[in-house]
């Protein structure tokens, strides 16, 4: 069983190295790629380091999973030569979530999407999973209607050269600016590219990849993407409106049995989900979870998880552990 990471040496790439590693995935042999200028360095795994190859090289050695966390434009040059090679690529980037023909997949939420022989699989966007984690099993229970969702973006979800221009920042160094202004003691609603009718491709995302998981191109959704100085994790405080009447106590039994979630709600004791609680965890946190009190049949919440595990690298794996214990790849 081989498996390479293709973007091994970046952010997300050195967390999948890590949860493979963690979740004990049956491979004989891993095979970690990069850039041509990254090939050659060395990467730790299961104690011992390895080195990092070309993604030509990662191809040659025919692996049985490759799981690529190197941006759109690498997975679309690469994904489909990999797929063709007889290779299941899960694939991070936003390249293939919309494509009709490929799954997009949070396993707990809707595994039976992947089909024997499908040989590409998408990952939603970070901020997506965690939202859907939340909502899926009240969505099966009372149908949502309409979702108005505000994220507060950990600076990790633009990549580690965001994550040193904070770190410059606070410690009064001039760097490279990959925000177009400050980020520490600053927050912005801009994640992503602005489009056209003035939302974000951060915001589209949320849109778009939510209707396809939950597999109902009625939900209305609308969201405001806004990043923040934090490392933790993203966070995000949900509005649902549903078709049906719903019990608060019903809800937080609903959340909390679903598989991944943990409820952590208990305003009297201060007690609800914050960044620095999901940091390197794969839980998906709800909260504040209340009625709406303005509109019948509504819901507030606030959901928390760590976006570059659940959000990225562990949802990934997990895929690829779906596929090889069902025998889809």
């Amino acid at each position: 069983m081989k498996v390479t990471v293709v973007g091994a040496s970046g952010m997300v790439g050195r967390m999948l190295m890590n949860i493979l590693e963690e979740r004990q995935f049956p491979l004989t042999e891993i095979i970690p790629a990069a850039s041509e200028r990254s090939a050659g360095k060395e990467i730790t795994f299961r104690g011992g380091t390895v080195k990092i190859v070309s993604v030509r090289d990662a191809l040659e050695a025919k692996p049985e999973f490759a799981i690529f966390s190197a941006g759109a434009s690498v997975s679309k040059e690469w994904a489909p030569v990999f797929a063709g090679n007889g290779t299941v690529v899960i694939d991070n980037s936003s390249a293939w979530r919309m494509d009709k023909e490929i799954p997009l997949v949070v396993p707990e939420i809707n595994s039976h999407v992947i089909r024997r022989g499908d040989r590409i699989i998408a990952n939603p966007n970070c901020s997506t999973t965690q939202m859907v984690m939340a909502l899926a099993p009240l969505h099966r229970k009372y149908r949502i209607r309409r979702i108005v969702v505000a994220t507060y973006q950990s600076v990790t979800g633009t990549g580690v050269d965001a994550v040193r221009q904070m770190e410059n920042e606070r410690k009064g160094i001039s760097g490279e600016m990959i925000y177009p202004h400050p980020i520490d003691l600053n927050c912005f609603p801009h994640g992503g590219a602005f489009q056209d009718d003035g939302y974000t491709s951060e915001e589209q995302k949320l849109i778009d990849e939510t209707r396809k998981i939950l597999e109902d191109q009625s939900i209305m959704v609308t969201a405001t993407a806004v990043r923040i100085p934090v490392v933790g994790g993203h966070s995000e405080a949900v509005n649902v409106e549903f078709e049906k009447e719903f019990d608060i106590d019903e809800v937080k039994a609903l959340i909390s049995g679903f598989p991944g979630n943990v409820v952590h709600d208990d305003p009297s004791r201060n007690e609800y989900p914050m960044p620095l609680m999901a940091h390197n965890r794969d839980e998906v946190f709800v909260g504040r979870i209340r009625r709406e009190l303005s509109r019948e049949k509504c819901l507030n919440l606030w959901v928390v998880s760590d976006n570059i595990r659940k959000g990225a690298a562990t949802n990934a794996v997990q895929i690829a552990e779906y596929m090889l214990e069902n025998k889809l790849y």
